[in-house]
């Protein structure tokens, strides 16, 4: 009779934890979830600032329509939704057509002096940093979802319900990891 109160003690407290474990695999899950969020809306953000910059540029660089209409092409795919990787490629193609918009302002002493190109530059750069952090959040959070996943013995209850790694938004090349950087 002992050893039956001593199975089901053990059997419960087994249970106990593996319903510990699933909670802690959903509050994971749903913390990465909520960490994309905050990262598509600075992208959604840089996003709208890329027509009054394009339309602020034109004014005073019309000959560069060639640079324009590429950017606005390039905020038209990284706009479409997508996995992580893909949007993170997106996203550097972004990045990096910004960063060439402002090296052609360079050129143009008078856009460099408009008051609102100069207000979009500093949206601009608080998007970006904004971006940063909200990556970094979400990059924390993946990890921790991860590592759940992966380790022993959570690694049994994630795969019986289903629970998979979760890609790290991660850009291509170093050079798209900086933030476009321009002086005035």
């Amino acid at each position: 009779m002992e050893w039956i109160l001593a199975f089901i003690g053990i059997a419960l407290a087994a249970a106990i934890y593996g319903v510990v474990i699933y909670n802690a695999l959903v509050a994971l899950r749903q913390k990465v979830a909520e960490a994309w969020s905050g990262i598509d809306v600075q992208l959604k953000r840089r996003s709208n600032l890329v027509p009054n910059l394009v339309e602020t540029v034109r004014g005073y660089a019309s000959h560069e329509k060639e640079l324009l209409d590429r950017l606005t092409r390039t905020r038209a795919s990284a706009a479409e939704p997508g996995d992580v990787a893909g949007r993170a490629a997106a996203e550097g193609q972004l990045g990096a057509a910004l960063t060439r918009l402002f090296a052609v302002a360079e050129a143009y002493p008078d856009l460099k002096a408009s008051r609102n190109f100069q207000d979009l530059h500093a949206s601009l750069d608080e998007i970006e940093r904004d971006i940063q952090h909200a990556r970094r959040y979400y990059n924390g959070a993946v990890r921790m979802l991860n590592v759940k996943v992966q380790s022993f013995p959570s690694n049994l209850i994630a795969g019986r319900f289903g629970f998979h790694e979760a890609a790290f938004f991660e850009l291509e090349s170093p050079a798209e990891r900086d933030v476009p950087k321009v002086s005035f």
